[in-house]
């Protein structure tokens, strides 16, 4: 998959996440947080491939790892992405630690970039270093990527405009369902700090 797509797949990936509440914390999760993490680390598991968008502009990065794993091996597992949790951990003091729905949306722009390599052919290695390839290629790879592109644009705009469950309460003729809605979530949401 491009760049391009999984740009957008990880945009869709966040819409989707947020607005059927896959956790507490994407549920409520401010979208100046979600958004941006998300698109943070969507490409980051192609830093093992030099000619990527990032693995031009880190080439001191790229080329040791695809020495080191190949394209698609360790930084498309799972392991990847525990480890990088780890050293997250490590490396940041306790005062300097992500908001909880930064941390959130940095793994889940990480695992949507792999879900999208997932829908190629060549598939991913979940499990590496088993060399079994996890995949469900809908998407056949092409010089124009026509199909890619609007496999991603349709996506985005399914999740953006597919009723979820928070819409599904907004659309109401009376504003009084809106706002015993709002005052709800309020006390959900004090209740979930305390």
């Amino acid at each position: 998959m491009t760049a391009e797509g999984h740009i957008l797949f990880a945009v869709a990936s966040a819409i989707i996440a947020k607005r059927s509440d896959l956790t507490p914390v994407i549920a409520h999760a401010d979208w100046w947080h979600l958004l941006p993490a998300t698109l943070l680390t969507c490409l980051l598991p192609d830093i093992d491939h030099p000619s990527s968008l990032l693995g031009r502009r880190l080439r001191w990065i790229s080329v040791p790892v695809s020495r080191a794993f190949g394209h698609r091996g360790f930084t498309h597992s799972l392991i990847a992405i525990v480890a990088g949790l780890w050293l997250l951990h490590l490396k940041l003091p306790e005062a300097m630690w992500l908001p909880a729905d930064v941390m959130q949306g940095m793994v889940l722009g990480y695992l949507s970039h792999i879900v999208a390599d997932m829908l190629t052919p060549a598939g991913v290695p979940l499990l590496w270093p088993c060399r079994w390839r996890f995949r469900f290629p809908v998407l056949q790879p092409q010089k124009s990527n026509l199909l890619e592109r609007w496999f991603c644009i349709t996506l985005v705009a399914g999740a953006v405009l597919l009723p979820g469950p928070l819409t599904k309460q907004v659309v109401s003729t009376t504003g009084r369902q809106i706002y015993s809605t709002a005052i709800d979530w309020q006390k959900q949401l004090t209740q979930s700090l305390h």
